[in-house]
């Protein structure tokens, strides 16, 4: 069998510091509470390791033990190497490329919960793969985002968190309960920070609409739309810009850049319509396909993303594209969602 990942648990915490004192008394508790509970455990698959283990580091807990390794023909093994029975589990791996086989990773980790009798399994899935399949838009296709959750409720899981769907109603799609995150409180403040002139919030397309209004919100910066026409899959034609653009300096919102054709068409749309500057912030970096060259090569002046899946290394490199850790936020939730407690307040 060739190994592909075994979890091992965190490092050890480093010495305290001036810093680490000043830190409020009950978040000292906190962290203090949960390295003793030994019902509580977070594991993760191969996709985002390192985003698993910063989420473990925020809790205070060490990330479980697995042996995950893959046969020679491709066939996941996986084990547990410690005991669940009667645990609170959560399994973080967001279905990213590739897909397929990080989805059944997942599948077969939830399995394998279940048959070592955990009391709670929830998945934590960063980036929801397939959401883009969330209904009949033309004849004889498949509804591919309610097809996985079928399948993660049926393989064991009793309670799902999900970041930036595609589509809000993929929550209906599930019969246990989800938690829908949203990546705007970390994006709004980096952009807080930066303090754009006569900043505008744009919409790529029609469909998230919804999505920019409520950054534009938080943003106090007002709402333009970019009206675009899909003429086939990763291809898009860029028609119009609705709102007034001309001398200001546009952000445009989005949930995923896969092969950032819309993103490059859309910032020559707005430059074109009188826009300053252009800057664009996304959830997901698929960045699949000539996505890096082709942002490498626009007139984007910045794109920035989250960490819910892990960046090539030619994203790391370049220039134009900035990651931000949602780490903390998925933290915080995993805590809430642990001890029973309100975190309504993430949804904002």
């Amino acid at each position: 069998m060739n190994v592909q990942a075994t979890a091992t648990a965190a490092p050890a915490a480093e010495p305290a510091t001036d810093a680490a004192a000043e830190k409020p008394a009950a978040s000292r508790k906190r962290a203090k509470s949960h390295s003793e509970d030994k019902r509580f455990k977070i594991f993760s698959g191969s996709s985002n390791r390192p985003l698993a283990e910063e989420v473990c580091k925020f809790v205070g807990i060490p990330l479980g033990e697995v042996r995950l390794q893959r046969f020679s023909d491709g066939e996941v093994y996986f084990q547990l190497l410690e005991n669940v029975r009667g645990a609170d589990v959560f399994v973080i791996q967001p279905t990213c490329y590739p897909v397929d086989q990080h989805l059944l990773e997942l599948l077969i980790m939830i399995d394998a919960l279940k048959r070592a009798s955990a009391s709670r399994i929830t998945v934590v899935v960063p980036y929801y793969g397939y959401a883009r399949q969330d209904r009949k838009d033309r004849p004889r296709v498949a509804i591919s985002s309610k097809l996985v959750a079928d399948l993660l409720t049926t393989a064991g899981a009793n309670r799902a968190l999900l970041v930036d769907l595609h589509a809000a109603q993929i929550q209906g799609f599930f019969d246990i309960p989800v938690d829908h995150l949203f990546a705007s409180p970390v994006l709004v403040g980096h952009f807080r920070e930066l303090n754009l002139p006569d900043l505008t919030v744009v919409s790529p397309d029609a469909g998230g609409v919804e999505r920019a209004r409520f950054f534009a919100k938080k943003m106090e910066a007002p709402l333009a739309i970019v009206d675009k026409r899909r003429t086939d899959m990763n291809v898009t034609e860029v028609m119009h810009v609705i709102g007034d653009v001309a001398g200001r300096t546009c952000l445009i919102l989005d949930d995923i850049v896969d092969t950032a054709g819309t993103l490059v068409k859309t910032v020559d749309a707005l430059i074109e319509a009188g826009a300053n500057k252009v800057y664009a912030c996304a959830t997901h970096p698929v960045l699949s396909g000539p996505a890096i060259e082709r942002i490498e090569h626009s007139r984007l002046e910045q794109l920035v993303v989250t960490n819910t899946i892990p960046l090539r290394e030619e994203a790391y490199s370049s220039s134009k594209i900035k990651v931000l850790s949602i780490a903390g936020l998925i933290g915080r939730t995993i805590e809430s969602i642990h001890m029973e407690t309100s975190f309504s307040s993430l949804f904002n």
